[in-house]
């Protein structure tokens, strides 16, 4: 899902457009213990909790897309009978209105998350009557031909407020503040089934990770049965692995400042497009070329990709480089630099030294002082 999808569907959770028709939940203790359940048709919800419930719901479908928000395809297995997708259609098709499905439900994820805390499992049910759209991409809302029918869960941490001290009012005094049980923001959810082309996608998900370094692979594998991708950190690193042992030898500073210069130039080419750049096995490879890489270096490159990315895996543009610093790093020295001036650096040989040599102006600070060069 991209960006203006992503938007679509959290536009719902606002009293205005809102499409949710029900909301579940059942709060689990630290020894994965179910404490209370909770059942409501959404609209009867008093108003101030509706409005917390729709923080939390809005959360759960924000941050970076290919960071927080990963879209992740459905295996055909998971599809018949007995697999984690074609559980979630019948989940879905029932409304939420069949408590064994509920409790299932339910089961399934206490089995699949891991948290040491105790923590509260929101579901909801949406029908969004989808509106059609105008050469001038004006909503048509009487021209609408398909009801996109939706689940979004969210798993929130449940913890004790902090201890302190409140004043009462009433009695016109400080007392010790009654510490009470907490719900926070989601660490982990998901939408199903996605929402692609402005229509219903039955074979992927959106998932959400508060913690975009670590997407939870287990839990994405057992209770959806979809691989999670590598994380921002993971695909990071991997390219790096991947600079370096393609080019070797020829590793050189030159090559990989054009390199990020290249992927900065493609990021900032595509800003306005609503999906992320992503780049495959072919695309990086083609980066490299361009970027100087000599032809003998890319002979075994699908095998290196293979073996430190992985065979299918796609990189993110955004995970891999940092548009807003570039940054040059030894064991004694960390330079950073404008990424639109990293040319000012070089490297040089001086009295039989590699150096890193910066070109200056007049403007020069040491600790805030100017100084003379």
């Amino acid at each position: 899902m991209n960006k203006k999808e992503i938007a679509e569907v959290k536009k719902q959770f606002t009293p205005k457009h809102c499409t949710i028709t029900r909301i579940c939940g059942c709060y689990v203790d630290a020894e994965k213990e179910k404490r209370a359940r909770m059942k409501d048709a959404f609209f009867s919800l008093p108003e101030e909790e509706a409005f917390k419930y729709f923080d939390i719901f809005k959360k759960t479908l924000s941050g970076s897309i290919g960071k927080n928000l990963v879209t992740m395809e459905f295996p055909l297995n998971t599809e018949i009978e007995g697999g984690a997708q074609e559980f979630l259609m019948r989940l879905r098709a029932s409304g939420l209105k069949e408590d064994e499905l509920l409790e299932q439900f339910y089961d399934r994820v206490i089995e699949a998350y891991e948290e040491p805390e105790n923590y509260l499992i929101l579901v909801i049910h949406g029908a969004y009557d989808i509106p059609g759209k105008a050469s001038d991409n004006l909503e048509m809302f009487d021209a609408s031909d398909e009801v996109y029918e939706y689940l979004l869960c969210s798993l929130c941490p449940v913890k004790l407020s902090k201890p302190g001290l409140s004043y009462d009012a009433q009695e016109n005094c400080f007392r010790n503040r009654t510490r009470d049980w907490i719900v926070e923001m989601p660490q982990a959810g998901f939408l199903f089934p996605a929402f692609h082309d402005r229509s219903t996608d039955l074979h992927s998900t959106l998932y959400y990770s508060a913690n975009a370094s670590d997407l939870r692979p287990d839990f994405t594998e057992t209770l959806l049965g979809c691989r999670a991708p590598l994380p921002a950190v993971g695909q990071r690193e991997a390219f790096q692995a991947l600079v370096e042992e393609t080019l070797g030898a020829d590793c050189g500073y030159e090559t990989v400042m054009t390199i990020h210069e290249k992927l900065s130039d493609l990021i900032e080419e595509h800003k306005e497009d609503p999906a992320p750049v992503t780049l495959g096995q072919n695309e990086v490879k083609r980066l490299f070329f361009e970027s100087g890489v000599s032809e003998e270096r890319l002979e075994n490159f699908e095998q290196q990709y293979e073996e430190t990315a992985g065979e299918n895996t796609v990189l993110t543009a955004a995970n891999v480089v940092n548009t807003r610093k570039f940054e040059v790093k030894t064991p004694d020295v960390v330079i950073t630099v404008n990424p639109e001036k990293a040319q000012l650096v070089e490297t040089k040989m001086i009295e039989g030294r590699r150096c890193l040599v910066i070109g200056i102006d007049e403007n020069v600070q040491v600790n805030g002082v100017s100084v003379r060069s």
